[in-house]
């Protein structure tokens, strides 16, 4: 039976936010886990705080990185100009440019990154029955994906199919691209906190509601392409 999903998550723009808060909303250089598995949950038609960690600590991931993308740095405002909406505070109240008369809409400035034009290759492991629920969800999926944000849809069918596999580098050696010259990809492995370099994340999911995430370790790993070879 098969212990692996595979995914490909291509698009013109994509955002993992690892750090973001506030005005200033970064993406990692690579799917999070919380951003994988928020889209495991979109086709799970999973929302609920609880169900969501249960998945995120029963599933491993591994992510190949086969067009890293372009990083573009988008500049927003929110409210101000508006009557509605308008950018609300705390307690629920308008939030005014203090000292005005009459009193002007506060305005907002957010920095927002994306990655243009990347694709990356995602291996999921877990058991048997976990993986069979997963495949069968993405290929029919209860809400619509996107690849981070909102604003980001696909460019392909996500389901990338499905195997049985030692490892997650086991699995993300499988399928590879073909180059004309020597390359190396960049692939990004969870792993234990013990193993040699690990690095400590956080984003595995704890609660979406109250956006708080706990800490996971990953290694970076290289894969070499095959080369392709000439015909007479």
């Amino acid at each position: 039976m098969p212990n692996t999903l595979f995914l490909r998550l291509s698009g013109p723009m994509q955002s993992w936010g690892e750090r973001a808060r506030w005005s200033v909303r970064d993406t990692a250089p690579e799917p999070t886990k919380s951003g994988v598995v928020g889209l495991l949950a979109c086709a799970l038609g999973l929302n609920a705080d609880a169900d969501l960690r249960v998945l995120s600590e029963n599933v491993r991931i591994g992510i190949r990185c086969d067009r890293p993308g372009t990083r573009l740095m988008d500049y927003h405002t929110v409210g101000g100009g508006y009557d509605e909406p308008m950018l609300l505070m705390a307690d629920g109240k308008p939030k005014y440019i203090p000292n005005t008369n009459p009193k002007l809409p506060h305005t907002e400035p957010t920095h927002r990154a994306y990655l243009c034009d990347a694709s990356f290759f995602v291996a999921i492991q877990s058991d048997d029955e976990t993986i069979a629920r997963l495949a069968e969800a993405v290929q029919d999926p209860v809400w619509i994906f996107f690849l981070g944000r909102k604003s980001c849809p696909p460019s392909e069918p996500v389901f990338a199919g499905v195997g049985d596999f030692a490892t997650l580098e086991d699995a993300l050696r499988q399928n590879l691209p073909v180059a004309d010259k020597p390359s190396i990809l960049r692939a990004v492995l969870e792993c234990k906190s013990t193993d040699q370099d690990a690095v400590r994340r956080r984003d595995e999911i704890d609660s979406i509601s109250r956006r708080t995430f706990l800490p996971r370790y990953t290694r970076d790993i290289s894969i070499e392409l095959p080369i392709e070879k000439e015909t007479a």
